[in-house]
């Protein structure tokens, strides 16, 4: 297995089969307070309006918005917490959230209130200076859209906006509901092709009295769009799409005639388009606009969905829009032609800086594609594109044209490559926080590489069909694992960071690097800290001005989620929610160099924690998960028939329990099935017998055969890892003998 050293490559996708994967019992999540409960005035909950996020300023103890403010910059103005004191910060209270998924939501606190999402879009409102529930809502999302969803049923957050709570279902509906008492107002459902596989895991935006929403799915092959919904009523406003559909049809806006003429021959809008806006959607107040960051194509390749080439507008682009019209204004084009997933749907910040000389209004994002660019937000004219990590694909960015100077020798149309950065990006949604008055954002960033070839159906046929139940990439995703072992020399080394980077000059000012990849958001404050979750369980507050690490709390569980900062009754307390898992899931377990990450070795249990100084509350250092895998009972099938199960559980199987059948401790691991789980095997993955916790049948996609061979692989997969781990512990008793 040394052919899996190192790969951790992550594709953006994460959720097509969910064996005997758990769905979190519906429990009301366990709470430990640190001081007694206040009383809510239910007329005072949830009236935040555009004049007080305009005005966020002058009420610093609040988180109004996704990014604090409109301009999302992440920045907190709150000192009570600083450099000085910051080693008596300790736990007010924590809340179990009773999920084994993925947390990677943003609260709003408003007035005393925390407003926020979980797995499976359930929506909290609790009092933050205690932890004690005001109200919970579950949308009751199908537990079969487990495998509808790319990168797990994860949810982003909500948006807070005149007495209501908004945010979006993993089945596409759009909800509102009343801030004081969480009874649902109306709901729509936004998606518009019931036959694709639409989720929603972002959080919605509000501003100028509308509620706006994209959508993902992009590797199962739909096509993109945003909507802005009237945030009364819940009418649609206007519909803005993100590539063009079938050219024999009229077109929706006039934006879709333009961006036709980028794509050539083909039948994208047969195999999806992509385009999906599934993160980032950004309000300027300055010019009334409204971003978005658009995703990936589909398929990921280039030469199937467009064979005749062009840029394919608007993938992996920022768009502004008109926000009362959704008229777009201008556009600008990180990757054109994407070939890697690269989408630019990364958080985006908005700020003053003085850019040559010249105070500018400017955007901000650092997408996968690994470059950070910097773009005056009044006509989108590119200021600055900088490497922000290990860039392969392309060597730099031509200011003259603002487009990409390709590496020839990483096309992967005919062999295969391993590309920097990968499918994850080089920076993913995970939030980061811009500081203007130092003039650099701390910005958490990997190297993560993958090896990029076309899929086998497409090199021996030159034809590609559209699979409705599963992934559509266009890559080898069943035979990923002997790709792997064939270019195991050249594979690069995955690494992760937090930075303080420069965004005009491209200089790190300070690096931190953490020995695994797939790390957590940031928040930065006047206080003179950054605060980080990583994938080991650490919540880290750094010096902002060298990185020093200045106080660590080990939370037993790995982190996504940015933490966030408020103040209640002159006490400052900062907020993370815990729970990894995310686009991850497909790499697994992973071996040296990368650490093992907290959630493996624990469980991934997430919970909301709080801190402030002098807390009094102790989090429950949680017994390690055991890894023996059980003795397996194996059959006589050939080598060729174990094959056939590898390539089928790879395509299948892998973005959710792992590359080669070990899971990173999330989804459940196959090696580790019980007895009557095996006997059951058929059952779960053909007729759905555990549709309702999230493992849907695959009827569809895979014959009774299929399962067979898939079962033979796993069994095999869990004989040779039990066998490796019973020789390394008898190695160890007769060293210890001798």
């Amino acid at each position: 297995m040394r052919a899996l050293i190192w790969l951790v490559a992550a594709v953006a996708v994460a959720a097509l089969i969910y064996f005997l994967s758990t769905r979190e019992t519906q429990e009301t999540p366990q709470t430990q307070e640190s001081e007694p409960a206040v009383e809510i005035l239910a007329p005072s909950i949830g009236l935040i309006d555009d004049a007080r996020i305009n005005n966020a300023a002058s009420e610093p103890g609040n988180w109004l918005a996704y990014g604090r403010t409109y301009e999302e910059q992440r920045f907190s103005p709150l000192t009570q917490i600083n450099r000085d004191n910051v080693a008596d910060l300790s736990l007010a209270w924590y809340r179990d959230m009773g999920t084994n998924r993925a947390q990677e939501a943003t609260p709003i606190v408003v007035d005393g209130i925390m407003f926020f999402t979980s797995s499976w879009s359930r929506v909290f409102a609790i009092t933050a200076a205690t932890g004690e529930e005001v109200w919970s809502y579950d949308p009751k999302v199908p537990g079969e859209y487990g495998r509808r969803a790319c990168c797990d049923v994860v949810n982003r957050g909500v948006a807070v906006y005149n007495g209501r709570v908004y945010f979006g279902s993993l089945d596409g509906r759009l909800i509102a509901l009343d801030a004081a008492t969480g009874e649902e107002v109306w709901q729509v459902n936004t998606i518009i092709d019931p036959d694709r596989f639409y989720t929603i895991t972002g959080a919605p935006r509000a501003a100028k009295g509308k509620i706006f929403i994209g959508n993902g799915g992009a590797e199962f092959g739909v096509r993109g769009y945003v909507t802005a919904y009237d945030a009364e009523t819940g009418d649609q406003v206007w519909r803005f799409y993100t590539v063009p559909g079938d050219p024999s049809l009229p077109f929706e806006h006039p934006e879709m005639e333009m961006a036709a003429d980028t794509w050539k021959g083909g039948e994208w809008w047969e195999i999806g388009g992509g385009g999906t806006v599934w993160n980032s959607i950004v309000y300027d107040p300055d010019f009334d606009q409204v971003y978005l960051g658009v995703g990936n194509g589909s398929p990921w390749t280039r030469v199937i969905r467009s064979p005749g080439g062009g840029d394919n507008l608007f993938l992996s682009s920022i768009v502004a829009l008109d926000v009362d019209t959704g008229s777009m204004n201008w556009y600008y084009q990180t990757t054109p032609g994407d070939n890697w997933d690269y989408t630019a749907v990364q958080d985006m910040a908005l700020a003053d800086m003085e850019v040559d000389g010249v105070m500018r209004k400017v955007l901000l994002q650092a997408p996968k594609n690994g470059f950070f660019y910097v773009i005056d937000r009044e006509n989108g004219e590119l200021l600055r594109a900088n490497p922000f990590a290990t860039v392969t694909w392309a060597s730099h960015i031509d200011m003259e044209t603002g487009r990409p100077v390709e590496n020839p020798d990483l096309d992967f149309s005919e062999d295969e490559k391993w590309v920097l950065p990968g499918p994850l990006g080089a920076h993913n949604w995970q939030a980061m926080s811009v500081d203007v008055d130092a003039g650099v954002v701390y910005l958490p960033a990997q190297d993560n590489p993958f090896i990029y070839g076309m899929s086998d159906e497409w090199k021996q046929t030159g034809v590609y069909k559209r699979n409705p139940g599963a992934f559509n990439l266009g890559v080898e995703l069943g035979g990923l694992a002997q790709l792997v072992v064939n270019n195991i020399d050249s594979q690069p080394t995955p690494k992760g960071y937090l930075k303080a980077f420069d965004p005009l000059t491209g200089d790190d000012k300070w690096v931190v690097e953490i020995p695994h990849y797939w790390n957590g958001g940031v928040l930065g404050t006047a206080g003179g800290l950054v605060f980080h979750g990583d994938a080991l369980g650490h919540l880290t507050a750094y010096d902002k001005d060298n990185g020093e690490a200045l106080w660590q709390f080990n939370t037993y569980t790995s982190m996504l989620a940015p933490p966030i900062t408020f103040e209640i009754d002159g006490v400052q307390y900062v907020s993370i929610l815990t729970g990894s898992g995310g686009g991850d899931l497909f790499a697994g377990e992973p071996m040296p160099p990368v650490a093992i990450p907290a959630s493996l070795t624990y469980g991934n249990f997430g919970k909301m924690l709080v801190f402030k100084l002098g807390g009094e509350a102790e989090l429950p250092i949680p017994n390690a998960v055991s890894r023996t895998i059980p003795e397996q009972t194996l059959s006589s099938v050939g080598d060729e028939e174990i094959a056939r199960g590898e390539r089928l559980y790879g395509a299948y199987c892998s973005v959710c329990h792992g590359l080669v059948a070990r899971s990173g401790g999330v989804i459940a691991d196959l090696r580790h099935m019980s007895e009557g789980s095996h006997v059951a095997f058929n059952q779960i993955v053909l007729e759905g017998l555990l549709s309702a916790q999230g493992m849907a049948a695959f009827s569809d996609s895979l014959a009774e055969e299929d399962a067979d061979s898939i079962h033979e692989y796993v069994r095999r997969r869990a004989h040779e890892d039990r066998e490796l781990a019973m020789g390394k512990k008898e190695a160890a008793r007769l060293t210890w003998l001798q």
